[in-house]
């Protein structure tokens, strides 16, 4: 889903180099500042930002944003809560511990933070934009080769994932709870195969071309991207100035 709205986004065009810039100052920036309130602005302009600026809808924008916050408040409550087993005549029971509630508020805050800086980027820029860009940054090629292989046949997996429940659900394969666990077994059965089959099939192709080279496609051009770079630049200096600001007058 988050491919279908990268491509169509309003930075589209935009030079990758130019949002991994400002992702990365957020980042950066998320992890010095230490002020719970600063760290909710910056993900909050971010959002702003992905949304309002690079045109990604709300909805679609909060079925991405949303999930991770199960596991930020699994952890969250972890840190806050604590417990006193049964023992010198005590039963079991939770506590809420109230000296750490500053750090769950860091905890949530910069992880909030961090977690719109990587949509940002994601959300505007396709895998193909961010593998050139790697390499550019000269990540070793293996890697994205295997990046790239990955990416690809997780869309040849969803297809055939697709392809088998519907023709299990044309032959009521989940109309009851036992037919759907019967049919939910062959679903991973078939797809164990198939994963099987096809990197015996990449393999080959790897041993035809000898494993000479790197795995090559076509790249955008983005003409002159000096402006994009140079407003990257200052958006994130300026996040990474006021999150060290912060701290050093200790707020």
């Amino acid at each position: 889903m988050h491919e279908h709205w990268a491509y169509n986004s309003r930075w589209r065009r935009i030079h990758p180099g130019a949002k991994g810039l400002l992702t990365f100052c957020a980042l950066v920036s998320a992890l010095v500042a230490t002020n719970p309130w600063y760290l909710v602005t910056e993900a909050v302009a971010l959002v702003i930002l992905t949304v309002w600026g690079a045109g990604i809808p709300l909805a679609q924008y909060l079925r991405v944003f949303l999930p991770p916050l199960g596991f930020l408040a699994a952890g969250g409550a972890m840190i806050a809560l604590s417990w006193q087993g049964p023992g010198s005549g005590q039963h079991f029971a939770l506590h809420l511990d109230p000296s750490q509630l500053p750090r769950v508020a860091i905890l949530v805050g910069r992880s909030l933070s961090c977690l719109a800086a990587l949509l940002l980027l994601a959300l505007t820029s396709p895998m193909t934009d961010l593998i050139s860009l790697l390499r550019r940054l000269k990540v070793p090629a293996e890697i994205l080769d295997l990046m790239t292989v990955g990416y690809r046949s997780l869309f040849v997996f969803l297809e055939a994932i697709h392809d088998i429940t519907t023709a299990q659900a044309a032959r009521l394969g989940y109309a009851t709870t036992r037919t759907a666990m019967r049919s939910l077994g062959s679903l991973v059965a078939v797809l164990a195969m198939q994963v099987w089959q096809r990197s015996l099939a990449l393999d080959q192709a790897a041993l035809a071309r000898a494993n000479d080279g790197p795995l090559f496609f076509l790249e955008n051009e983005y003409g002159d991207s000096r402006r994009s770079f140079v407003a990257a630049a200052v958006a994130g200096l300026l996040l990474m100035i006021s999150a060290a600001v912060l701290r050093l007058i200790g707020r």
